[in-house]
């Protein structure tokens, strides 16, 4: 079973993640922001993250480049309310970016693809 860890400082989203992601099969752990990103990852051993860029005490794109110095081949899922953010040059590093919805098809579907890319072989 495939662990997704969810960084977004709002309660009503990781809920929301964390319920259909479990309804999916997925184990899912949440983090409320990025603060101690690497150790959180290290103990948690997620297989991909999905990471809100615009949080109140942490920027995520600056998150991204915390995961991405330590851990380069983790896949990382840019989620953000804002398109604008797709064009931003620190958002490459991501596996993929989905905007923000209540419908969370886009969401699995790039979740499912992440991880299918990631399994060596």
């Amino acid at each position: 079973m495939a662990k997704v860890l969810i960084v977004d400082d709002e309660k009503h989203i990781r809920l929301l993640y964390s319920e259909e992601l479990k309804e999916e099969g997925y184990d899912v752990a949440v983090a409320a922001d990025g603060a101690d990103i690497l150790e959180r990852i290290t103990r948690e051993k997620p297989d991909v993250i999905v990471l809100d860029i615009k949080m109140v005490s942490t920027n995520g794109l600056d998150v991204l480049q915390e995961i991405r110095n330590t851990f380069y081949n983790l896949p990382v899922i840019l989620c953000s309310a804002y398109g604008s953010y797709k064009v931003d040059v620190k958002s490459i590093a991501a596996d993929a970016y989905v905007v923000k919805s209540s419908d969370l098809t886009e969401l699995k579907n790039k979740i499912a693809q992440v991880l299918e890319a990631s399994v060596p072989g």
